[in-house]
């Protein structure tokens, strides 16, 4: 029931896959001397968001698990004894592609992936081109620190996968994500998509009980064929009350940490004891799709 410092990596990405992957290894070093023991990148952070089109050429980014890069963090989380969830585009076998998570322990160990369940068809964020939805159900992953829970980006949007992976023992649901403003729709609808984003995740803590912390991205990334995402940052870690522990700006690139105490879960859950009031003898309907 030790408290456990958790830190959120909030990064630019450019075209350089390889120089993505040395600065945010580079900056997971720098939050594990800050003290933090559990780290978590954002979505797709070797590259730019290639998801604005559909380009077979992009398949070619994809990393295979284990492999090299999987394999440098897992040289880093032995180093500095952290545990680490690192976002990859995953190559599983020609043709089969996923969006998934790598969850690292803190001598190196590979736990294990998550492969993002909620697969987004959207402009500009094309993701069923390129993903197969994740065939590996929800996940909660051991560590040194605690247990670990992992969703990923459009995951964040559904209820459900938050309050399956909290019912599996998740002390804290990491959300690597990726996601910001279309250029022409900011002013419009831009601070309402941002306050949307964040009372979701933070109706997730409260919900469950728990911890949760997005990592997102900053910056406009553009490729030429589209106006861009204006990715807007703001990555958070709130606590099972959905208090701000700690929370990024919307164009600064941060290591964003808080303390993360499992004797508070406990309070909440006891005090606020939704686990215990759940009637799941009457949620059969949520196995459908729609129910007029």
């Amino acid at each position: 029931m030790n408290e456990i410092q958790i830190a959120v990596l909030q990064m630019r990405a450019g075209a350089d896959r390889d120089e993505n992957h040395r600065r945010t290894m580079e900056m997971a070093g720098r939050a594990a001397g800050q003290g933090a023991k559990i780290i978590c990148t954002q979505e797709l952070y070797r590259g730019y968001y290639f998801c604005q089109t559909e380009d077979h050429e992009y398949f070619s980014w994809a990393d295979p698990i284990p492999g090299d890069v999987t394999r440098d963090w897992q040289e880093l989380a032995r180093k500095h004894g952290i545990v680490v969830v690192v976002s990859l585009f995953e190559r599983r076998a020609p043709g089969l592609y996923h969006n998934s998570a790598v969850v690292i322990d803190a001598d190196g160990t590979d736990l294990g992936i998550y492969r993002k369940t909620h697969i987004p068809d959207d402009p500009q964020f094309m993701e069923k081109f390129y993903f197969t939805p994740g065939d590996l159900g929800y996940r909660v992953f051991e560590t040194r620190y605690g247990r670990v829970g992992v969703l990923i980006c459009w995951d964040q949007w559904f209820p459900e996968a938050a309050r399956i992976t909290a019912m599996m023992g998740a002390e804290v649901l990491f959300y690597p994500t990726a996601i910001g403003w279309l250029p022409g729709e900011k002013a419009q609808f831009g601070e309402d998509q941002l306050q949307a984003w964040m009372t979701i995740q933070r109706s997730h803590a409260i919900a469950n009980g728990c911890y949760v912390a997005a990592a997102n991205r900053i910056g406009l990334e553009e490729n030429g064929a589209t106006q861009g995402i204006e990715f807007w940052g703001n990555s958070f870690i709130v606590d099972p009350f959905g208090r701000f522990l700690a929370r990024g700006s919307s164009d600064a690139e941060e290591i964003v940490s808080a303390t993360m105490n499992p004797a508070l879960m406990d309070e909440v859950r006891t005090h606020w004891p939704f686990f215990r009031d759940r009637r799941t003898d009457l949620y059969g309907p949520l196995q459908q799709k729609y129910l007029r």
